[in-house]
């Protein structure tokens, strides 16, 4: 292994982003120097049609690799060679590793959310889920929902026909599921056990929170992959009617320990990483 690394992340509005600090003191536990750039489209004026571009100039400037965040996780298959297992079902990719002159896109988004969840809520009903958005972050939290076993699960999109194609995407992978495009958002958490925001609302550059809150009840678990801010609207509504939540830090976290090994070729201290990211976030 190399003692020094060249990463990057490219996405929008990613200036907060705990990630580059995240893969940098781990690496330097492991006595290897990474440096980790941030290309953050709306920094560069160049929009999604840049993607090409900058993935080409990381492979060109030697990067290990690269993590995709909103709005560029589907975008940027069109630009590699080679897909996972896991990225080719979901059609997102948030890790990108340059393995050999080929450019290897990869999912880790889904296992972060599946280990977040897990810790922060071990003991809720899966029984029926309502999602709210179906992107790139909004595939992967699906494919991890119906992997933790909930059987019914809704997806909400600003684009129907978004949500339409993933939900009939992922159901011929999980035949015993129902899975559908939700059409009354009102009436399907209702009927639910928990709410997931797959959305960048809440988001400081997307402020709001992404369902009517009188929908929200003590009975109703809520979950956000938003990281920065930890507290979104949602979660502080959430809490105020009593739910159970999970803020999106450990998913942030857990999905770098996936992209860290595949990055580097060792395992990380997952405790540490989530360690690194507290510090990171209260600073």
């Amino acid at each position: 292994m190399p003692s020094i690394i060249r990463l990057g992340l490219i996405g929008a509005g990613i200036q907060q982003s705990a990630t580059p600090l995240l893969h940098m003191r781990e690496a330097a536990e492991h006595g290897i120097e990474c440096v980790y750039e941030l290309l953050d489209l709306d920094i560069l004026k160049l929009g999604v049609p840049g993607l090409a571009g900058l993935v080409s100039a990381a492979e060109a400037r030697d990067f290990r690799g690269l993590n995709i965040t909103h709005p560029c996780k589907q975008e940027v298959i069109s630009c590699l060679d080679e897909l996972s297992p896991e990225a080719q079902v979901l059609n997102a990719v948030n890790t990108v590793v340059f393995d050999r002159g080929k450019r290897v896109g990869h999912n880790t988004d889904w296992w972060g959310f599946t280990e977040a969840f897990r810790r922060n809520l071990p003991d809720v009903s899966r029984r029926a889920v309502v999602q709210m958005g179906a992107g790139g972050g909004g595939s992967a939290v699906a494919y991890g929902l119906l992997k933790l076993g909930v059987r019914e699960l809704t997806i909400f999109d600003l684009a129907a026909d978004r949500a339409v194609l993933l939900a009939a995407s992922l159901q011929p992978h999980f035949p015993d599921a129902i899975i559908a495009a939700g059409v009354d958002v009102t009436e399907s958490l209702r009927a639910a056990d928990g709410l997931v925001n797959a959305t960048p609302v809440g988001m400081a550059k997307y402020p709001g929170v992404p369902v009517p809150e009188q929908c929200l009840r003590h009975d109703l678990w809520a979950a956000d992959i938003v990281y920065f801010p930890l507290e979104t609207a949602l979660l502080r509504v959430a809490r105020e009617a009593e739910c159970k939540t999970m803020a999106g830090g450990d998913m942030a976290v857990f999905q770098a320990v996936d992209a860290f090994c595949l990055f580097n070729g060792i395992t990380p201290d997952a405790e540490r990483m989530r360690r690194h990211f507290a510090e990171i976030t209260k600073a």
